[in-house]
C-alpha cells in the first residue's frame, strides 16, 4: 500500500503512536478502528476503503502494532486513547471525520463519538462491543459451552478448582502475571478460544493443553491487552448505552453478523433504538469475522454508502 504518510506521533506519558494515512488527501477524511484490544491495524483491512473518494487514516492504539513501547499497557485506558484520536485528528488539520470500526474498534468509536459528537461526520460499525462485562461472561460462560462444550472443557481445563469459581478473572489474572510459566499458555488459550468464537465455522474448535506451554509456539499479542482492559471494565466510568442519545444527528451503519457469538445481534439493535440516525444490516450465515466475504461486502458497501453521503453534504 502507498502511504501519503508514515510516522510515529508523541502522545505522552512514553507513548509514540504509529500513524499512517491513504488515499485522496482531498477526500472524505476517515479514521480506521482496529480491534483487540491490541490487535493493531491490519493493512489487508484497508482495503474497504475507495482511495479516490476517502483521506484515510489509521493508527495503531497504545501498546499496539508499531506502536511504542509495544504491548505498554501504563497509561492505556480508553480515555488516553480518546484523546489520542484528538490529537491525530488536530495533527491532520481536520474539522470533523468519519469513523469505522469493528469489536473493540466499534467501542472506541462509540466513547470517541459520545465524547466528540462534534466532530464525527458519520459512523459505519461492525460487530457492536458495548464494553461491558455481561457481555464477555455471555460470550466465554454462555454461548461457549453451549455451542463448543468440549472447547469449554479444555478452556476451563487450564485452571485449578479454585480458579474454575471466576474463570475469567482467573484467566486474566494468569495472562497478566509476571510469570511466563502462568501467562504465555493462558494467553494462547485465551487466543485460541476467541479465535474459535469469531468464526462462523473453526476448523478445530479444541484446545491441545500440552502445547500451549510449548517453548516457542506463537504467542498472541492481543489477550495481554484484552486482559488489562477487560479487568477494567474497559475503563469505561459510564456506559456507552448511557450516553447513546449524544450521537443524534450522527448518521451511522451497523453492519451485524446474525450468528456473531462474541457480538450478537442484540447489541446492535439496543444501540440502534438508542440512535435513530443508525441502521442496522443484519448479515445471515455470518459471525464474527470481517474477512467473511459476506461481512467484508456488507461493511465495504455501508462505508461506500456512508462516504458517498457525507461527500455530497461537502459539496
Amino acid at each position: 500500500m502507498k502511504w501519503l504518510t508514515d510516522d510515529f506521533l508523541p502522545v505522552g506519558d512514553g507513548h509514540e503512536i504509529c500513524v499512517r494515512s491513504t488515499g485522496n488527501p482531498k477526500g472524505v477524511p476517515v479514521v480506521y478502528l482496529h480491534g483487540g484490544p491490541g490487535s493493531g491495524v491490519q493493512e489487508a483491512q484497508l482495503r474497504l476503503f475507495d482511495p479516490k473518494t476517502f483521506h484515510l487514516i489509521a493508527f495503531d492504539q497504545r501498546g499496539a502494532g508499531l506502536s511504542r513501547p509495544k504491548g505498554g499497557r501504563e497509561s492505556n485506558t480508553t480515555d488516553h486513547l480518546v484523546t489520542d484520536m484528538e490529537k491525530i485528528r488536530t495533527h491532520f488539520g481536520l474539522e470533523r471525520w468519519m469513523i469505522v470500526g469493528g469489536s473493540w474498534g466499534a467501542t472506541l468509536a462509540l466513547a470517541y463519538a459520545v465524547a466528540h459528537p462534534e466532530r464525527v461526520t458519520g459512523i459505519v460499525l461492525r460487530a457492536v462491543f458495548l464494553g461491558t462485562r455481561a457481555e464477555l461472561d455471555r460470550a466465554f460462560l454462555a454461548h461457549l459451552p453451549t455451542f463448543y462444550p468440549s472447547l469449554f472443557e479444555d478452556f476451563l481445563g487450564l485452571l485449578t478448582a479454585d480458579e474454575r469459581a471466576a474463570p475469567l478473572e482467573s484467566y486474566w489474572a494468569r495472562i497478566l502475571s509476571d510469570d511466563s510459566e502462568m501467562h504465555l499458555p493462558a494467553a494462547r488459550a485465551w487466543g485460541e478460544t476467541e479465535r474459535s468464537l469469531s468464526v462462523l465455522s473453526p476448523s478445530n474448535p479444541c484446545l491441545d493443553l500440552s502445547a500451549l506451554a510449548r517453548p516457542g509456539a506463537p504467542v498472541p499479542s492481543s489477550p495481554f491487552m484484552e486482559a488489562h482492559y477487560f479487568s477494567h471494565d474497559c475503563f469505561l466510568r459510564v456506559p456507552l448505552m448511557e450516553r447513546a442519545a449524544r450521537l443524534s444527528g450522527i448518521p451511522g451503519r451497523i453492519v451485524q453478523g446474525r450468528y456473531d457469538l462474541l457480538c450478537p445481534p442484540a447489541n446492535a439493535h439496543a444501540l440502534a433504538e438508542a440512535w435513530p440516525d443508525a441502521s442496522v444490516d443484519v448479515v445471515d450465515a455470518a459471525g464474527h469475522d470481517l474477512g467473511h466475504p459476506p461481512i467484508w461486502k456488507a461493511v465495504e458497501a455501508a462505508v461506500s454508502e456512508l462516504g458517498k453521503q457525507i461527500a455530497k453534504a461537502r459539496a
